[in-house]
């Protein structure tokens, strides 16, 4: 018999070389800040979803871009190292985008990003690799590359019934929801009310539901990781699936990580509850190390702390 496939998951999203700095807090406006500490990783919310999803045994095929130069180069050959399928990636005669991310002692983070080759991502080139996303189990996008590109995955998923997670960050004001179908949205807190326009805390879930019905959004989940609390559901039902105690180093990635995570295990056949169980094992364990990528845990680090959550939570 032959050996089966691991599930197969289209990513749209951004590649990033991410500058580092840590600092004793964050600076406010007009206020320059010390720091002792500048490194450069990998990142970027597409890549580091892909690379999410490649360890939690799946099959990540990015679509994305790379600039011409040394550091896209070196991204795309580290890429297919983690086993992530980048023949959707363009290389293009541009500078490879960046982020500029600043981290205080309690491990919370500011972040600039710089576009460069994210831009040309479009959605041409979507179309033209239509047959490797109607073949994929799930679709993740996000919303660090150029909307055209991301809508046009969207509605070739939703052709084919290809089930599709989004993770709306940065947030855009102006994204179709009402055009496209989105099975599963993933915000924090502050992306809830941006996307809703209220809390779904303060609302009636009637009112909750009635909101992501004429957003064509199936289930909405909530990460409320600064609270250190739960993540929270709205859908037909809603519950809250605990979260796993850490102190964060930095918390940069870990959104990222509980996105691609949760998509794996949705990819997986596993159950809305269990999903996202192991995204926020994932993402808690994600903080405890430096830079979006290089934390990010394997299947069988979350699963142990998965079954630690069950029979000790």
């Amino acid at each position: 018999m032959s050996e089966e496939l691991p599930p197969s998951v289209a990513v749209i999203g951004s590649l990033n070389i991410d500058y580092f700095t840590r600092v004793e807090y964050l600076p406010a406006p007009g206020e320059t800040v010390p720091s002792d500490c500048l490194e450069l990783f990998r990142g970027g919310k597409g890549a580091n979803q892909a690379i999410a999803i490649a360890r939690q045994s799946c099959h990540p095929r990015l679509f994305g871009a790379v600039g011409a130069d040394d550091e896209g180069v070196t991204y795309r050959k580290a890429l297919k190292d983690e086993g992530i399928d980048v023949a959707g990636v363009l290389t293009v005669p541009t500078k490879t985008g960046a982020a500029f991310i600043t981290v205080d002692e309690t491990g919370e983070n500011t972040i600039v990003t710089a576009s460069g080759a994210n831009d040309s991502l479009s959605a041409a080139h979507l179309l033209e690799s239509a047959p490797e996303l109607e073949a994929c189990q799930a679709l993740l996008g996000q919303f660090e590359v150029p909307m055209s590109a991301l809508v046009e995955a969207i509605r070739i998923a939703n052709r084919s019934e290809v089930p599709v997670i989004i993770n709306p960050s940065p947030y855009i004001p102006t994204f179709p929801w009402r055009e496209v179908e989105v099975d599963y949205a993933i915000v924090n807190e502050l992306e809830a009310v941006d996307l809703l326009e209220f809390s779904p805390f303060d609302e009636p879930e009637s009112t909750v539901r009635q909101r992501l019905h004429e957003l064509r959004i199936g289930h909405l989940i909530v990460t409320r990781g600064s609270e250190d609390t739960s993540v929270f559901l709205h859908a037909g039902d809603s519950f809250e699936v605990p979260t796993l105690p850490v102190l964060p180093v930095d918390t940069v990635g870990a959104g990222d990580s509980f996105a691609g995570c949760f998509t794996a295990r949705i990819a997986s056949g596993e159950s809305l509850d269990s999903a996202v169980r192991a995204a926020n094992c994932a993402g808690a364990l994600t903080t405890l190390g430096k830079g979006a990528q290089e934390p990010i845990p394997d299947r069988d680090r979350v699963n142990q702390h998965v079954e630690h959550l069950v029979n000790h939570g």
